[in-house]
C-alpha cells in the first residue's frame, strides 16, 4: 500500500474518533472515507487495534516532531525549552491521544492499546513499528529530555555540566507534563519554565 493510502487510513481514523467513541468508529466507515474497501484496511492494519496502535504512534511521532521543531526556533537556550513546553501543553490540549499518552489517563472515548508489544504477522514495516512498544509517560520524559540536551548542549561540554543540564531538562519535561494536568495561569508554562531553570544554563 502507497504510504500516502496509509496515511488517508489514518487521517479518516483519527477524525471519526473526535466525533465518536472509539468504540463506535467502524472499519467500513473508515475505508469508505479514505477511500479504500475495508478489505484493504485490514490488509494494511490487521485489526481494529492494529489501526488504534498505529495512530497513537503516528500521534506520538508527531509529538516528537513538534518538540524537536520547538527546540531548533530559537537560540538561547531558555528560551528553546520554554517553547517546548508550550508546545507540550498545547499539543496536549488540542490532541486528546497526546493528552492521554503524556498522562496515561485514557478515557472511555479513546482505544486503550497496550503499550507492550504485539506480536506482528504484518508485511508493511510501519504497521511492524506500530506493534512494537508504545512510549508511556515515563518514556516520553526520557525521550523529550535526551531531545532537549541535544538541542543544548554545546561541543566539549563537561561530563558533569551534561549531566547537570540533563536534570535541567527533564525539570522541564516534568514541569509541563504537570503543566497539561493542572493548566498554569498568567504566563502559562513558558514563564513557569525560565523561573524554573537555573542560571545560567550551561
Amino acid at each position: 500500500m502507497m504510504p500516502a493510502a496509509r496515511e488517508s487510513l489514518l487521517d479518516a481514523a483519527y477524525t471519526a474518533l473526535a466525533r465518536r467513541p472509539w468504540s463506535a468508529v467502524r472499519m467500513v466507515d473508515v475505508a469508505a472515507v479514505a477511500g479504500v474497501s475495508r478489505q484493504t484496511l485490514y490488509n494494511e492494519f490487521g485489526s481494529k487495534e492494529g489501526l488504534a496502535r498505529a495512530l497513537v504512534r503516528r500521534e506520538a511521532d508527531s509529538y516528537l516532531s513538534g518538540v524537536e521543531r520547538a527546540l531548533a526556533a530559537h537560540a538561547d537556550p531558555r528560551d528553546r525549552l520554554a517553547a517546548a513546553a508550550e508546545w507540550t501543553a498545547s499539543a496536549a490540549r488540542d490532541n486528546a491521544l497526546v493528552r492521554a499518552m503524556l498522562t496515561g489517563c485514557w478515557s472511555e472515548r479513546l482505544p486503550t492499546p497496550t503499550l507492550s508489544a504485539v506480536p506482528s504477522s504484518s508485511a508493511v514495516p510501519a504497521q511492524r513499528r506500530a506493534d512494537g512498544p508504545l512510549p508511556s509517560p515515563s518514556d516520553f520524559v526520557g525521550l523529550v529530555r535526551d531531545r532537549a540536551v541535544a538541542a543544548v548542549a554545546v561541543p566539549g561540554m563537561a561530563k558533569a555540566d551534561v549531566m547537570e543540564l540533563a536534570r535541567a531538562c527533564e525539570l522541564v519535561a516534568r514541569l509541563s507534563l504537570s503543566c497539561v494536568a493542572a493548566p498554569p495561569g498568567e504566563g502559562g508554562v513558558a514563564e513557569l519554565v525560565r523561573h524554573a531553570l537555573p542560571r545560567p544554563l550551561r
